[in-house]
């Protein structure tokens, strides 16, 4: 069990990732049809990983409840979280999508006290609050968003499917609801790494079907040194550390106090964008990191008389979870 202070690093370092690489990966996107580029990700993540597999000794036997768990974890925070988030931004825009996106952590609050019976406090509401407002900030506030927004309603029949759009972007919020949840239920029976793989490899199952589909079909050789080193870096960081990371977290961390993490991505996705790719900060984007950091502060300063029963707390969560959540 990490201690609530590595466990919060974990869990910041995860989601940060998650946002660089996203805002990295643009150029993989443009390239791989979605399905290929998925189960490429899970196969070579699988590589980096295969001795994270083998069983470990103190490990008891896998019960068919969190053989279930596994697989719903990979279905819905890996498989169709994509589907839905792909799908609902080709017919909305990335605009809706970042808003739509923002209820992540209220909805991961929300199944935490719902299916895992977590006590949430009020400043951890507040704290929910406040990440939700910061994300929604910076979905509104980036001018190519804007720019993607205008051009997904140039058709005429784009605005006749704008309901099943945000439809679709509503599922891939519960789907990645789902994955906090569901993970915190599996660090009670299972080590982060062996979540890990075992997700991943579901994943891979998952994707084989059509990822081999639209590979017999792709000219791999389209791709350059530096697309194939990019698409290396994106399989590790998605498959691999962001989720070792999150899991690890999620050991000592209540899910609904985990969600507000989920401010980083937007964060670092800005910051890679300024640092790396030369774009600028509006005021409102600053705006939207104060709010966004200070839904953090909340979420992690120790309570008076709670810091020392939060590990107790956690251990008898770890417990219940044993029983049934991107």
């Amino acid at each position: 069990m990490p201690s609530r202070p590595i466990a919060y690093l974990c869990l910041a370092l995860s989601m940060s990732l998650v946002g660089s690489y996203v805002a990295l990966s643009k150029p993989l996107a443009a390239a791989l049809p979605v399905f290929l580029l998925a189960w490429m990700r899970f196969g070579i993540g699988g590589l980096g990983m295969l001795h994270w597999l083998k069983k470990p000794a103190d490990e008891g036997p896998m019960t068919p409840q969190v053989r279930r768990l596994l697989f719903l974890e990979s279905f819905l925070g890996n498989f169709l979280f994509t589907l839905c988030m792909i799908s609902g931004v080709s017919l909305t825009s990335a605009v809706s999508a970042g808003v739509t996106m923002a209820g992540i952590p209220a909805a991961v609050a929300v199944m935490s006290w719902f299916f895992l019976k977590e006590k949430v406090s009020a400043r951890t509401w507040i704290a929910v609050g406040c990440a939700v407002v910061g994300i929604a900030l910076f979905s509104l506030s980036n001018s190519e968003h804007h720019t993607q927004l205008n051009s997904r309603h140039e058709g005429e029949n784009a605005p006749n499917l704008v309901w099943l759009g945000q439809l679709l972007l509503l599922g891939a919020v519960l789907c990645e609801a789902a994955y906090s949840v569901i993970g915190k239920k599996l660090t009670g029976t299972l080590g982060p790494r062996r979540i890990t793989s075992l997700i991943n490899l579901w994943g891979f199952a998952l994707a084989t079907p059509m990822g081999l589909y639209a590979a017999w079909h792709f000219d791999f050789a389209s791709l350059t040194p530096g697309l194939w080193t990019l698409l290396v870096f994106y399989a590790l960081a998605a498959s691999m550390w962001t989720v070792w990371l999150w899991m690890t977290g999620l050991k000592a961390v209540p899910a609904a106090q985990g969600g507000v993490f989920t401010v980083m991505l937007p964060i670092s996705a800005a910051l890679v964008g300024v640092l790396v790719l030369g774009e600028r900060l509006a005021a409102v984007q600053l705006l939207a990191f104060g709010i966004a950091i200070a839904s953090v502060v909340l979420a992690t300063l120790p309570e008076k008389n709670g810091a020392r029963r939060q590990p107790q707390e956690a251990d008898a969560e770890a417990m219940h979870s044993q029983s049934h959540r991107h």
